[in-house]
Order: structure tokens, then sequence, then C-alpha cells
């Protein structure tokens, strides 16, 4: 979605909590994340939240309350339901989800090699590097 309202942005901030699958200590997160950085060509940026404190995510709180609302007790009977409640959500001010199903398979248990790990092209940053860092592509890897 970015991409096309930014087509020519060389950077990308991303904000996330500091626990699950995009945890600042998962390491298939920061592969997956250099071969984005490696097949867009994009400089990285990522500022974990610290432990504990996803309740400072200000976009959840304006979100959240809206989707309940907008969800008002309907059955989630499947997954297609779930994305569209989301994705029709809207606030007062003009807050307005974007939001779609992506169906495609990833495998499970998929481990990272010490290899993988070394090859990053990973920078910490100097305030809290555990939680903030950058990934840059690796040139000898774009396409």
């Amino acid at each position: 979605m970015g991409k096309e309202c930014y087509p020519f942005a060389p950077k990308l901030l991303i904000t996330a909590d500091g626990g699950g699958s995009n945890g600042s200590r998962n390491q298939l997160w920061k592969v997956s994340l250099q071969e984005l950085a490696d097949e867009t060509g994009l400089h990285i940026f990522v500022c974990h939240f610290p432990p504990g404190t996803s309740k400072w995510n200000k976009i959840e709180h304006r979100l959240f309350s809206h989707i309940s609302m907008n969800w008002r007790g309907r059955p989630l009977i499947n997954l297609e339901t779930i994305v569209n409640l989301i994705a029709n959500t809207t606030t007062d001010k003009g807050l307005k989800v974007q939001a779609e199903l992506d169906a495609s398979a990833y495998p499970t248990g998929t481990k990272v090699s010490n290899d993988e790990l070394k090859s990053l092209n990973l920078e910490k940053a100097s305030f809290h590097g555990e939680w903030n860092y950058s990934l840059l592509p690796r040139l000898d890897d774009m396409k």
C-alpha cells in the first residue's frame, strides 16, 4: 500500500510491539526484513516498544475501540468477516483502516541459521540497540 503513495521513498520506519512474531528478539523477523530491504532497496528503521508497553502505541489506542464498535457483536465466522470488519472502520476524525486478507500459506517452525544472522546488514541504534536498529540493503542481493 505504501509504495503506491510514496513510490520514491528511500526509507521505511516500522514501530512494533516488543513481543510476538515481530518481537525485538525474533530472528526470523529480522531475516524477513533484510529480505524486504534487499528486494526494495529501502533503508528500514525498526523501533520496538519496550516490553510491556504496547499500550503506548497511539494507533492501537485510536483504532481498537472503533473496531470494537464497528464489530457490534457480529459473529466472527471466518477470516474474511474479520478483515472486512477491520477494513470498514473509520474514526470521527477521519482515520481510515486499510486491511486485506493474505491467504498465503506460511511454513511453521522455520529456523534461522547462524550464517543467516551474520549476513544481516543490521546496525544497532546508539539508544537501546536491542530494541532500535536499521537494516540496509545488501547491495550484492539487490535485483
